[in-house]
């Protein structure tokens, strides 16, 4: 359902589906009961202002009756944000594709106190590009390529690539290790699978056991190639390569392993699950395999993943697209770790 308010400062107005009957006699009056705790005055001047409008785009009344729109649509009273200490770039921009460089600590997508600063609002205020919408998306810790549809025409042609598994992406990550160097080296490459979920409104995934006969299913391997799994299947739901870039010392002169990781399925946390099992959870981050209290951004140590390369057949003109991130990993190896 498409909004009749257009985006305002990189921001879509808000829907809200209305109950058809109730003990409310207004539009109004449901909208104060339900929200009035949080800005009553703001709510009436929304109507007194005609920002608050039905799905033909016709202002609402605060005589309105209940029932008499199913939706509507309104804009968010946007706190003051304070700016992040982060820039993205933009990797490459057609008519159809935007792919950006996201750096660590700024959300993809508005969320909680971050609105005007996350990467999508700044990028359609950046290039007056209302209709940019993420394909995918970054965990807010994580830095690298994301790539945003421009033209609503063919942003399902892109989306359907990720539907059907025809992206290939690899991450890089940063972990410390103690002990013998050749023994962690030996460890690799490794595939790492296992089955997990992630409950809504819970901040890290679980891992749920499975039978042992469905522990060799390869959940990269599907009967219809090319295409993405419908329903539940036994076995493990998530599967990542793991391989060795260096040992080596980072800045402070600890002992670090600098890895590749190519992700065959896109579960929530995925990657740092994956590093967390194998005893090498990612260096700074705060939910795996702890869940750490939260803190204040420390802008010096920042999640060491990135999502380094995202590679596809472009469906539009057809040609073989690549796009690589050039951030480094801050803790990522400076000099080789002494043998022992």
């Amino acid at each position: 359902m498409n909004s009749p308010l257009p985006v305002r400062r990189g921001v879509n107005a808000t829907r809200l589906h209305l109950p058809e009957t109730g003990p409310w006699p207004t539009v109004h009056h449901y909208l104060l009961e339900r929200f009035g705790h949080i800005d009553p005055a703001g709510i009436t001047a929304r109507f007194h202002a005609g920002e608050v409008v039905d799905s033909a785009g016709a202002p609402l009344s605060i005589s309105t009756p209940l029932g008499a729109t199913e939706f509507i649509w309104y804009y968010r009273n946007l706190p003051d944000e304070t700016p992040l200490p982060v820039t993205e770039e933009i990797l490459f921009e057609d008519e159809h594709l935007v792919a950006a460089d996201k750096p660590h600590f700024l959300p993809t997508t508005p969320a909680g106190r971050y609105v005007q600063e996350s990467l999508l609002v700044r990028l359609r205020n950046r290039l007056d590009a209302p209709d940019l919408t993420p394909i995918h998306r970054l965990d807010r810790g994580t830095a690298g390529v994301v790539l945003f549809a421009k033209n609503p025409a063919t942003r399902g042609q892109y989306q359907l690539l990720f539907e059907r598994r025809q992206v290939a992406k690899s991450y890089e990550a940063v972990s410390a290790f103690s002990g013998d160097p050749q023994r962690t080296a030996a460890r690799f490459p490794v595939t790492v699978r296992n089955r997990i979920t992630k409950t809504k409104g819970v901040l890290t995934s679980q891992l749920l056991p499975y039978p042992v006969q469905d522990s060799g299913r390869n959940p990269q391997q599907s009967p219809l190639r090319g295409r993405a799994r419908r329903g539940n299947s036994p076995g493990a739901n998530a599967s990542s390569r793991i391989e060795l870039l260096q040992l080596g010392q980072n800045r402070a002169g600890r002992p670090v392993v600098h890895l590749q990781l190519t992700p065959h399925t896109g579960k929530t946390h995925q990657l740092r699950i994956h590093l967390a099992m194998l005893g090498l959870g990612i260096m700074h981050d705060r939910f795996y395999p702890q869940l750490l209290d939260d803190a204040p951004d420390d802008f010096d140590a920042p999640l060491q993943l990135l999502a380094r390369t995202i590679s596809f057949t472009d469906p539009i003109s057809g040609s073989a697209r690549r796009f690589s991130s050039t951030r480094r990993l801050v803790e990522a190896p400076v000099s080789t770790v002494p043998e022992v």
